[in-house]
């Protein structure tokens, strides 16, 4: 197994090993994505059989480089060649209920390699000159990666118990590689699911977020979901799930559509708060759902609803209340607007109104728009991604010919209130709010001087003279 120990460090750190008789091994995420020849991530995880922090500062010296000491933690970290490594003593581990906090000994390698979370991430590649490369793998982990399967090495209840925060894990590392997680360890998390209540919000969203960022999404979703712990960290979109029936008539089920708009997303973007917008975008669903003898089930102002929602569940799950949120928020709001657009005659008022409450966000919001089409019906979904295009196209000439994007009207309110000699108020909204409306509607041109001239027919409605002339020539745009 030497092969995938081509990097210097290994044989830097096979020499001080040898040196110093040391015990060393490469363990967990390295190995894994070695053996199963995915590209792996700067960050090298090594056991050192004793104290990997004077092991640590020992190769720092030797390397002429900075060692970080993280004595709390038991651990060292260099940078060598673009490489991280992180050193740690081997070491076994008890717990309390109370706590995902272990009690740390000193151990064995076998010690360490029981401890870990899962039979994939406990294999290790020796750095010890007698046996160097050679894969110690005690739980056949090399076997479930073959298998595509999460096991835990030890009893699953214990694992799962011990560190709440290794079923997110699990979920986790089976939607990254697309593996199955054993029915074991499935029945264990349901099992243990209330124990994630010991685990902070942070850690649990930042688990969650890589589950989202991963190539389909919807696989840990499903998990999540079937185990209980979805209705435990996110109820909002857990409420999502299930079909009403009345009089015959039933709705789709919200939560396998999100899901595959999800999924959808994660196919056209990377990006991971585009991604919560398609999480978001029907969350208000459940708490606008009526039933109309004539036309069935309705789920009205979802949207605006759901806008108005996303903060709070922000809020809760800890994550950013800034600009990010705000996206999302927007997008959840303006959802429904391109497929409104895809259906009906498509009308230069409609496109410009559009392109200025989207700004900057049009392009999310239209590849958000793209993958919230999920019907089955051929016919439909064709009709309706052929309409997208001539909204794009639609978008695109509009936002060349009137510049709307991120557009503020040509006359601004401090602009009135100098004209008119008015101090700040509902008039001086109601002047400016007019203008925008007008050239939104394609009344006049987006241009000052057309701008300028209706302002003064509203002025004159409302028994307005002018103060001031407005510095500018008249005679031109």
């Amino acid at each position: 197994m030497s092969e995938n120990l081509q990097h210097p460090i290994f044989s830097i750190i096979k020499e001080l090993a040898e040196q110093t008789s040391t015990e060393c091994y490469v363990i967990g995420g390295y190995v894994r994505d070695r053996i199963m020849g995915r590209p792996f991530k700067n960050d090298v995880d090594i056991v050192v059989v004793g104290s990997g922090i004077e092991f640590a500062t020992l190769l720092g010296e030797k390397l002429h480089t900075n060692v970080a000491v993280y004595k709390s933690f038991g651990t060292a970290m260099l940078v060598y060649e673009g490489l991280n490594v992180e050193f740690v003593g081997a070491r076994k581990e008890s717990y309390r209920t109370d706590s995902r906090k272990p009690i740390v000994e000193d151990g064995t390698l076998e010690d360490d390699q029981n401890r870990r979370d899962f039979t994939v991430n406990a294999m290790a590649y020796s750095l010890n000159k007698e046996d160097y490369g050679r894969l110690l793998d005690p739980f056949n982990g090399k076997a479930d990666l073959e298998a595509r399967i999460m096991r835990t090495p030890l009893d699953p209840t214990i694992t799962f118990s011990d560190d709440p925060l290794r079923m997110m894990r699990a979920i986790r590392f089976a939607t990254q590689l697309n593996f199955k997680i054993d029915l074991s360890a499935i029945t264990a998390i349901a099992d243990n699911k209330e124990r994630i209540k010991i685990i902070s919000r942070e850690r649990i969203t930042d688990e969650l977020n890589k589950i989202i960022l991963s190539p389909k999404p919807s696989i840990g979703f499903k998990y999540l979901f079937d185990t209980g712990l979805l209705a435990l960290i996110f109820p909002a979109m857990q409420n999502l799930y299930g079909v009403d029936v009345m009089e015959g008539r039933a709705h789709k089920d919200n939560f396998y559509h999100t899901l595959e708009v999800l999924d959808n997303v994660a196919e056209l973007s990377e990006d991971l708060w585009l991604r919560w917008a398609a999480i978001m975008h029907d969350i208000a669903k459940p708490a606008t759902k009526r039933f109309d003898k004539r036309v069935g089930w309705t789920f009205h102002g979802h949207e605006d609803k759901g806008a108005r929602m996303v903060p709070k569940l922000f809020g809760e799950l800890k994550l950013p209340l800034n600009e990010k949120m705000k996206f999302v928020q927007k997008l959840v709001l303006l959802h429904l607007r391109p497929i409104v657009l895809a259906q009906d005659i498509v009308t230069d008022s409609a496109v410009r109104r559009l392109l200025y409450e989207a700004g900057n966000d049009i392009e999310a919001l239209m590849l958000l728009c793209h993958a919230d089409v999920t019907t089955k019906n051929e016919y439909k979904k064709v009709k309706y991604r052929n309409n997208f295009e001539l909204v794009k196209q639609k978008l695109k000439d509009v936002e060349e010919r009137d510049q709307i994007r991120n557009w503020q009207p040509p006359i601004s309110g401090e602009d009135i209130m100098e004209i008119f000699g008015l101090g700040p108020g509902r008039v001086v909204g109601t002047i400016k709010n007019a203008i925008r409306e007008a050239i939104l509607e394609g009344e006049i041109p987006n241009a000052k001087k057309e701008a300028y001239f209706f302002m003064l027919s509203k002025a004159e409605a409302l028994n307005l003279t002018v103060k001031k002339e407005l510095a500018f020539d008249c005679t031109a745009n």
